[in-house]
């Protein structure tokens, strides 16, 4: 098992991807911290990772609030000692065009998807670089790299993943911590429940392997890169998205 061993917090853990990579962070060994901000999602998430044989834990973690995040890392250390991988995973959306986007719906992603990544990596930083080694893995998307019609608000944040990404790969790679980011496509996730069929099908025709990729598929990535199978990947951007940029 790849993560044997590991303590692994993974945010934005009681649905989609973040659900995904929980379970498959339980199939790999590792004691899996489940963190989301609807106590039910997580209560859920951790029996099913303890189902499968893992040691799991639940925390509800506003990300958008550092004492909260500060809470739940504290709490993580006084049980286990060290933290060995944090998945930045939680994220929302709030779709609109330049201009009919409100303050509100720029705000609220910007806090999410951008402060909460921020306050998630600093908050177990310190203890990362005093144990001599540690995995950062952030959620962007193909969106933080090609942009995409009204989500003004939810390219910046991915952009910014990226920025983090590589600027956090250099100032933390020399004190053996590893950041990384994945890029994700059109996933199967609740995410999509809003979006008619007719602009899904059209989503689908633009990727060459002419399906939507499913949570699994990301989680599979974030398994390799937490593992020491990826332990000269360093500042990297994966792109999953079954080649729909090529």
């Amino acid at each position: 098992m790849r993560l044997a061993n590991k303590i692994c917090i993974i945010t934005g853990a009681a649905q989609g991807i973040g659900l995904a990579t929980a379970l498959k962070f339980a199939r790999e060994g590792a004691t899996v911290v489940v963190c989301d901000l609807k106590p039910e999602g997580v209560e859920a998430a951790v029996e099913a990772c303890q189902k499968l044989g893992a040691a799991a834990e639940g925390h509800t973690v506003d990300v958008t609030d550092r004492v909260s995040v500060d809470l739940m890392v504290a709490a993580v250390l006084a049980r286990h000692g060290r933290i060995d991988v944090l998945v930045n995973n939680a994220g929302i959306t709030k779709d609109a065009r330049l201009q009919k986007m409100t303050l509100a719906q720029f705000d609220a992603v910007i806090d999410v998807n951008l402060r909460g990544v921020f306050h998630c990596a600093q908050a177990v930083a310190d203890t990362m670089v005093a144990q001599g080694g540690g995995v950062i893995l952030n959620a962007s998307s193909v969106v933080g790299i090609y942009g995409n019609f009204g989500q003004t608000n939810y390219a910046a944040t991915k952009f910014g993943v990226i920025g983090f990404t590589k600027t956090w790969s250099r100032e933390l790679g020399p004190k053996g911590v590893r950041v990384n980011a994945v890029a994700p496509g059109f996933i199967e996730t609740p995410i999509l429940g809003t979006i008619p069929q007719k602009v899904i099908d059209e989503m689908q025709a633009h990727v060459p392997l002419r399906r939507l990729g499913k949570p699994e598929e990301i989680a599979n990535v974030y398994a390799f890169l937490a593992s020491d199978e990826a332990s000269y990947v360093n500042g990297a951007v994966l792109e999953v998205s079954g080649g729909m940029t090529v």
